[in-house]
């Protein structure tokens, strides 16, 4: 089997890192973008210590799955350009000390000295400024981005831990208590804690997406990620929902100087593969003069059978569009699965949750975690 199809362990790799907190029923809210939400504080407590012991161990043992696969598979990539950027990159932040926790920077969106710059940067720009509802990835370089989308009053749409048990979650400081700080909501424990889910059918527009890159081409926004596809996925998902537009709505990265590069073939690059219209590092803005092609909605083609049993939202968008055209849509073919890291703890259930959390662990399906096509 090509690596092209089992580096999409990656994904399954990464979201098993992710925990599901212990829970118990909190808000029931549907609506993302509400302003009023009553809070129960003493009825319901979120188990910070639990889950965050839980990612912690789960994250250590898929990275090393990750490595391992990488280490065992680069060879058979019958373009294995994406991975050779990855690894030079990578490498050379390690090298020149420019990267930050967590470390090592390799097979992650890397951190790196001057994010918070970067972000204040980003912050800056009309469209930012602008934007109402801003997407951004849960990656740790783009936590400033996720504090300055808070600061300035937005609605942040992020990744819940596990795309398996739900699809993204929405924060607004106005909905919150007046004690809770900007920084408790900006990493997965404060989105699992303070964040409300949003359904695959929820109304709302994206107006900016800002998404984390290992490298990115200055001249042609071509980028790779991690590996993971999580990026593309998403993209994927929310235009073919109509919560974004596909033709118009920019792509944002925030990445240091030394990940700016210019031997990306865009022409290389695959159907699902999402470019950036502007790129921000810690010194600069850089407007993509002659962006790729973004794509729009999902290319069920590339997804196997295996792989849409463990994505319960793939699921159900697959089902109802299905029943909407009358049409049986495509499949990717078939899959060996490759074995996911074990989850060694086990949370305390007993123990009450966050608003959001009820709901998505009474969605939580029975299935695997979720795979995903190679960034």
């Amino acid at each position: 089997m090509r690596l092209e199809k089992n580096l999409l362990l990656f994904g399954t790799a990464w979201h098993a890192a992710m925990p599901v907190a212990a829970l118990v029923p909190g808000s029931k809210s549907r609506n993302p973008f509400s302003s009023h939400v009553l809070f129960e504080s003493t009825k319901e407590i979120f188990d910070e210590v639990a889950y965050e012991k839980d990612r912690l161990e789960k994250d250590a043992q898929a990275m090393n799955v990750m490595k391992e696969v990488a280490q065992n598979e680069f060879a058979k990539l019958r373009t294995p350009w994406k991975w050779e950027i990855r690894k030079r990159i990578w490498d050379l932040m390690e090298e020149k000390d420019i990267a930050r926790f967590p470390r090592p920077v390799h097979h992650r969106i890397p951190n790196f000295v001057g994010a918070d710059q970067a972000a204040a940067r980003l912050a800056d720009l009309p469209e930012f400024r602008e934007a109402k509802c801003i997407k951004v990835n849960p990656d740790t370089p783009q936590r400033p981005v996720r504090h300055a989308v808070l600061g300035q009053g937005k609605t942040l749409l992020t990744p819940q831990p596990r795309l398996r048990t739900g699809f993204f979650s929405t924060i607004r400081m106005d909905t919150l208590p007046s004690l809770v700080k900007i920084d408790e909501c900006t990493n997965s424990k404060g989105v699992a804690k303070w964040g409300t889910p949003v359904t695959l059918n929820d109304k709302y527009t994206v107006d900016l997406v800002v998404v984390g890159s290992t490298g990115v081409c200055p001249k042609t926004g071509a980028r790779v990620g991690k590996g993971e596809g999580f990026a593309e996925l998403e993209w994927g998902i929310l235009s073919a929902q109509g919560n974004l537009d596909a033709a118009n709505t920019l792509v944002v990265t925030t990445v240091h100087d030394e990940q700016v590069v210019d031997d990306i073939p865009a022409d290389s690059l695959t159907k699902h593969d999402v470019p950036v219209d502007i790129i921000v590092t810690p010194t600069k803005v850089i407007r993509v003069p002659s962006r790729a092609p973004k794509p729009f909605g999902i290319f069920w083609d590339l997804l196997s059978p295996q792989k849409l049993a463990q994505i319960r939202v793939l699921r159900q968008l697959k089902k109802e569009i299905e029943e909407r055209e009358g049409t049986e849509l495509p499949s990717g073919p078939d899959e060996v699965l490759p074995p996911v890291a074990k989850k060694s703890g086990k949370p305390n259930n007993k123990k009450k949750g966050g608003r959001g959390n009820q709901r998505q662990k009474n969605r939580q399906p029975r299935n695997g975690n979720a795979q995903r096509k190679e960034q």
